[in-house]
């Protein structure tokens, strides 16, 4: 869970699910995507701080015109039989799914994810894709190396990452090995194996900030569709069982008739027994068995009153759920179609104007699917009811019982319905998913209507007749995907690595050390001078990294602005090393506000049998003495080695350091808005302290 906002990741799945953080403290499923095809490893989430401006220094909003002429967006139907709080993206007491939907008002903010594959995947408001970067496979081209050169990092696992609060720049740490890569020679030529380590990128991501306004309306639009489809997609899924349901009710009483016809010997079939009563010929003895014995007037209003429920179940998912879904989501992607014909402003993301043309024509389709869906309903349920009076009849006058309240049928349509619906079931066709696609037949007089209006701006598809409605919106679902694919193959391509710098080297293979090794690291970004924003990046260096560097803790700055001096050999970039004082041991670090590093360091000397106590140290990033971290043109070197004799040593009295009566274990979370950290202790208890108080206000939570 990420401090302020949602977010979780889980090392053990394939996925991960969005979770927004409420002030009941009860966290919400909203959303389950699949970005990362293996375990994700590290979130970080960044909302952009600044407002937009128009030319005129005027505060520019984009307005989501879509509550002007529709009420508030459908929800997901529940199933039948189910209880609130086990509908997974819904619940009456909590209408979480509705402020998932509504991302009109919300700023506009990016969740970036790494996996232990080496890759980087963001997402706009956390749900909606719009990039990925593969750092296995990207070729880093840093300032500092020959022409023609550059490096790559061989099964490079992402450790860490921190996009800035301008978004102009994320910075990436990685365990991988580092080699050179020369284009003129045809193989790669691998460094001394030391330069398998923790190793630190910048990527420009520079594209979130310069079309920010147009990827914030498009995510906005193309956010609120998924959600509506999603509506759509549960909606045919719980219309169809609550319909099979039903059918299978009718089936397991009238397929008992066609056992009794074998069992007396006749060559017939129950559609022709029917017909032969409605006839009035002489009631057969399996028909006369079926409709007295197995079937009876209570099973008849059994199954009457199973198909009829069914029927204005159906219809009431399709007015308050499908169709107000179906309409919102053409309204929606008319208003992307809108913003794909300024093609100056849009083309330049990847709004493709044919492919959401595409999707727009789709989703009309999918509207007139829906009404003929309710047509073809109530005239099923109709000839069902119109049916079951007539057998109702027949059962009185077989028991002779009198038949004057009933109401009249319709002789024709009972022909009707056992020729056509009988043993056909054209809602469920309507309905199902199928791997087969099944055809509607449609008549010659209506498919040359169909044709003729394509000259009045009708439907250029004119077969869409004679797909089912699970077929349309699959094809809408589909076209959907495929116009927001360019988007996303667009600004991946417009992510690349500016720069590396190595670390420190680790012992073990870059595939197992992301795993293996618990690194304490923290990045942040700090507003300092003329307002510069300058990125901190802090870690513990390993004992076995440099075997004449123990307990030491590095800390870099200005890495994102590095080699912005035109100087030969010059770089921003500063570094200095501290070490722990002797007795102690980094658990782990963490940078808070006003550029302060808050240090968690527990005593060695602690045992099984005196767990001993810990300490909690606060420093002030500005006061260090930084040194210029000279780059070499040959990358493969650890920096961070030559700062060894300017290390600085950390005296526990010189420094503010809270005193914490427990052995403690990582993580620590501080939270800069809240002003607090939380440490777990080994005995399962987390400790709150008030980081601006100069007492040790620490309270408990077992």
């Amino acid at each position: 869970m990420l401090w302020g906002t949602c977010g979780a990741a889980s090392q053990t799945s394939n996925q991960y699910r969005c979770l927004k953080k409420r002030r009941k403290s009860n966290g919400k499923l909203l959303r389950s995507i699949k970005s990362h095809s293996v375990a994700v490893i590290c979130l970080n989430w960044e909302e952009d701080g600044q407002l937009t401006r128009d030319d005129s220094s005027n505060i520019s909003t984009y307005e989501d015109r879509t509550m002007r002429f529709f009420p508030s967006a459908p929800r997901v139907p529940r199933a039948p039989g189910v209880a609130s709080g086990d509908t997974g993206f819904m619940d009456d007491n909590e209408d979480s799914f509705r402020e998932l939907s509504n991302t009109s008002h919300q700023r506009f903010n990016i969740l970036c994810s790494g996996d232990k594959d080496g890759s980087i995947c963001f997402s706009i408001f956390g749900i909606f894709p719009i990039g990925k970067i593969n750092i296995r496979t990207s070729s880093i081209c840093t300032p500092l190396l020959d022409k023609g050169a550059t490096c790559q990092l061989l099964n490079a696992s992402i450790y860490k990452v921190a996009l800035s609060k301008d978004l102009c720049h994320l910075i990436v740490m990685c365990f991988g090995e580092l080699v050179e890569d020369r284009v003129e020679q045809e193989h790669k030529v691998s460094t001394d194996g030391s330069l398998v380590g923790l190793h630190c990128l910048v990527l420009d991501t520079s594209i979130f900030r310069k079309r920010k306004n147009e990827l914030h309306q498009v995510a906005q639009q193309a956010s609120n569709i998924e959600d509506l489809i999603e509506v759509v997609r549960a909606s045919l899924s719980v219309m169809c069982k609550q319909w099979c349901d039903a059918m299978h009710t009718f089936h397991e009483k009238f397929d008992s008739l066609s056992s009794l016809i074998v069992d007396h010997g006749l060559d017939s079939c129950p559609q022709e027994e029917f017909l032969s009563l409605l006839g009035g010929a002489r009631t057969s003895p399996p028909i006369h068995q079926f409709l007295v014995n197995t079937l009876g007037e209570v099973g008849l209003k059994r199954v009457g009153k199973a198909i009829d429920n069914a029927g204005k179940e159906l219809h009431l998912i399709v007015r308050e759920h499908l169709q107000p879904a179906a309409e919102i989501i053409g309204f929606r992607i008319g208003e992307l179609r809108g913003l794909s014909r300024w093609r100056a402003r849009y083309q330049g993301i990847g709004l493709d104007e044919k492919l959401i043309d595409n999707a727009t024509e789709k989703a009309g389709m999918l509207l007139v699917q829906v009404e003929r869906f309710l047509r073809v309903l109530a005239i099923v349920v109709y000839q069902f009811q119109n049916f079951f009076i007539w057998l109702s009849k027949c059962i009185k006058l077989l028991m002779s019982e009198p038949i004057d309240q009933l109401p009249p049928f319709n002789s024709e349509l009972v022909i009707v319905f056992l020729k056509f619906l009988f043993d056909q079931d054209p809602v469920r066709q309507l309905l199902e998913v199928s791997e087969v696609d099944r055809s509607i037949e449609v008549d010659s007089d209506t498919m040359q209507r169909v044709e003729e209006l394509v000259q009045f701006g009708g439907f250029s598809d004119t077969e869409y007749l004679r797909k089912t409605l699970a077929k349309e919106f699959e094809q809408l679902e589909y076209s959907f995907k495929e116009a927001f694919l360019v988007p996303f193959t667009t600004i991946s391509r417009k992510i690349h690595c500016k720069d590396l710098i190595p670390l420190f080297p680790v012992s073990s293979s870059p595939k197992s050390a992301s795993a293996s090794m618990n690194i304490p690291t923290s990045i942040s970004y700090y507003k300092e001078s003329q307002n510069r924003l300058v990125d901190y990046t802090c870690f513990r260096i390993p004992d076995k990294s440099f075997s004449d560097m123990p307990n030491c803790i590095g800390i870099a700055r200005g890495f994102m602005h590095d080699l912005s001096s035109s100087e030969p050999g010059h770089t921003s970039m500063e570094a200095v090393l501290l070490i722990v004082p002797d007795g102690y041991n980094c658990v782990d670090v963490s940078l808070y506000k006003e550029s302060q590093i808050v240090l968690l360091l527990n005593e060695t000397t602690a045992t099984s049998d005196s767990p001993g106590s810990a300490r909690m140290m606060i420093l002030q990033a500005t006061d260090l003495p930084f040194v210029s971290l000279t780059r070499s043109s040959y990358p493969t070197h650890w920096n961070l080695y030559k700062l060894k004799e300017s290390a600085v040593d950390l005296h526990m009295e010189n420094e503010k350091v809270r005193i914490i009566p427990h052995s403690v274990i990582a993580p620590l979370a501080v939270s800069a808005s809240r002003g607090v950290a939380c440490v777990f202790a080994a005995r399962k208890r987390a400790l709150v302290y008030i980081l601006e108080e100069d007492e040790d206000e620490v309270s408990d939570v077992e």
